[in-house]
């Protein structure tokens, strides 16, 4: 792009060209040179001063825009260090928690064989007391049966004791 000054030295080059070249201006008389060369002046100057213009108003944009992409870093950064404090204190946590469960499933692999030894103990206690309780029924009917034999057993004797006590009194 070129600058202004060579823009107004580009603009000067042309007025000149078409002043040789016998141009008439709009109200079809020969343009006056000394009216020409300040309308020139004045063209070129309100254009520089146009130039300065969007220069100056290009400068504030950027100065903007730099002072946009700076606050812009800024909060980049303060939000980095907000989500490295996040992670700071979620870490130990994290740690706290991952021996907690190792230590769950530590005990849970113990728990399994003492919870089967104890299902298999709680059966053969099931088993040794329905054994115990069979044996108790069959002693109680064979105490039973005991009873029964030995008063039939006194009762015989007691009978025969008789007999013969009635026979040792016939003999008398």
């Amino acid at each position: 792009m070129a600058t202004p000054k060579q823009m107004w030295e580009q603009q000067q080059s042309q007025m000149q060209r078409v002043k040789n070249s016998g141009i008439v201006s709009y109200n079809g008389s020969p343009v006056n040179d000394d009216k020409e060369e300040e309308m020139s002046r004045s063209a070129v100057a309100l254009f520089l001063a146009k130039e300065e213009e969007i220069e100056r108003k290009k400068s504030e944009v950027k100065d903007k825009v730099q002072a946009q992409m700076g606050r812009v870093e800024e909060t980049t950064k303060r939000l980095a260090e907000i989500q490295e404090e996040l992670d700071a204190l979620t870490d130990p946590m994290r740690k706290e928690v991952a021996n907690v469960r190792k230590r769950i499933d530590i005990v849970n692999k113990e728990l399994k064989p003492l919870g089967q030894s104890c299902q298999r103990k709680e059966k053969e206690y099931k088993e040794a007391l329905e054994a115990l309780n069979e044996k108790n029924k069959e002693k109680a009917q064979l105490v039973s049966r005991l009873k029964e034999l030995v008063g039939e057993s006194e009762k015989l004797r007691m009978k025969k004791l008789e007999e013969l006590n009635k026979h040792v009194e016939t003999l008398r």
